[in-house]
């Protein structure tokens, strides 16, 4: 017993030595990666608000980024779907240029006014640069797969500032109703030690007032629970009508370079059209906005059709962010109606959209725990799950698994 005790403590500590010098590897890289990434979309979005027109470019900014995936990066085209499928069917290293090409089609479709996000962008360096270290270090499949999984919860992290959502972010994303545990050691450190490298290199996050917590009451249970599902239908809106016109375009536009031309062209309408300045980029501003002032109570609508339009085209990016967005504004209209506080119903529905397209309710009720405190921890976490159920069976990333459906309800075994 002893000697099996001692094998086993061996063996303990060997895994944990291991993982702490990859995972950190991972980190590092990822860390810095979001850093450069943050920095630069900065310097893109003061530009573009700097020189208002340089939207009228953006259909040609749209062909040139389509251009750039169908020159060289094909293979990296599927993004974050390609992190999960490697995941769960590992084929090949994913090369290192998804890294540079994210990087670029992002900040280039923010420089000229697409509405599109930035943890994908984030998400799939932290990925890329992680498994660079297969080959490097020799590691077997399972080990690659805790890397890359490392890596995604790196790059989620560090573009957010929020450690303990990343972690939970890298286990959650890759099937609806699993976790996976072996891989919480590595996912949490690279996670920790990522946003720590950005925050030392200078990386600035937003910080959201929520206010005042509403007291405990039957009403406002019921009313959080109500909103919840509200917020789910949205997330769900929202991806399914991303993925349909994403088909569309496929399925109409044989040559993928004009495709985000085409979005670009809409876009630039919609916008000189609507004025619709607060609706292209990232729209931090409008979501800071939503916690302190009533918002439009179309607002949440207009972002989704903009996000959807450049997303659906092929503009680089990602979704959270703009799901923030419809979610932070989508709560505040909804506030008079439940009689709650603006800041209040905006935060859980910043979380609350973002966990029903996702498909992650525990990683989005730890990021409302480290954005907004723990005082509204019970309630974003009955929002989440709540915009978990209402959202269906879909979800803004396809390569997504299904391991158990959401309403089943059989008996145990």
């Amino acid at each position: 017993m002893q000697n099996k005790e001692r094998v086993e403590s061996v063996m303990l500590m060997r895994y944990i030595v291991k993982w702490l010098a990859l995972a950190s590897i991972v980190a590092v890289l990822a860390g810095v990666a979001s850093a450069f990434f943050l920095f630069s979309l900065e310097w893109a979005t003061a530009t573009r608000i700097a020189h208002r027109d340089l939207i009228l470019l953006l259909p040609l900014a749209g062909f040139l980024v389509g251009w750039m995936y169908l020159r060289f990066g094909q293979q990296v085209e599927a993004g974050n779907n390609l992190l999960i499928d490697e995941i769960h069917d590992p084929q090949k290293v994913i090369p290192l240029r998804m890294a540079p090409l994210v990087l670029a089609g992002t900040v280039i479709s923010h420089l000229f006014g697409a509405s599109v996000g930035r943890e994908g962008t984030a998400v799939q360096m932290g990925g890329a640069l992680a498994d660079q270290l297969t080959h490097l270090c020799r590691l077997k499949t399972g080990d690659r797969r805790i890397l890359l999984m490392a890596g995604i919860s790196a790059g989620f992290a560090s573009v957010f500032g929020t450690p303990l959502a990343g972690a939970i972010f890298g286990l959650e994303v890759l099937a609806v109703g699993r976790l996976r545990f072996d891989s919480l050691l590595p996912c949490l450190i690279a996670a920790i030690i990522a946003d720590r490298v950005g925050l030392m290199l200078g990386v600035h996050h937003t910080h959201y007032a929520i206010g005042v917590i509403p007291e405990f009451s039957f009403f406002l249970l019921f009313a959080v629970i109500l909103a919840g599902g509200i917020f789910g239908l949205a997330g769900r809106v929202f991806a399914t009508g991303t993925h349909w016109l994403s088909a569309q375009m496929k399925k109409h536009i044989g040559y993928a370079p004009l495709r985000p031309l085409v979005g670009g062209v809409v876009v630039v309408l919609a916008f000189y059209g609507l004025s619709a300045d607060r609706f292209i980029g990232l729209g931090i501003p409008s979501i800071v906005d939503a916690f302190q002032h009533p918002a439009l109570s179309y607002d949440f609508a207009e972002k989704a059709l903009f996000t959807m339009g450049s997303l659906g085209s092929g503009f680089k990016g990602g979704e959270v962010t703009p799901l923030f967005y419809i979610g932070a504004t989508l709560g505040n209209a909804l506030a008079p109606l439940f009689h709650l506080p603006f800041a209040f119903l905006a935060g859980l529905g910043f979380v609350a959209v973002f966990a029903g397209a996702a498909n992650t309710p525990i990683a989005s009720t730890f990021m409302a725990v480290e954005l907004f405190g723990t005082d509204v921890a019970v309630f974003a976490a009955l929002a989440c799950v709540m915009s978990y159920l209402f959202s269906g069976e879909t979800g803004i990333y396809r390569a997504q698994r299904k391991a158990k459906h959401k309403h089943d309800v059989g008996a145990a075994s």
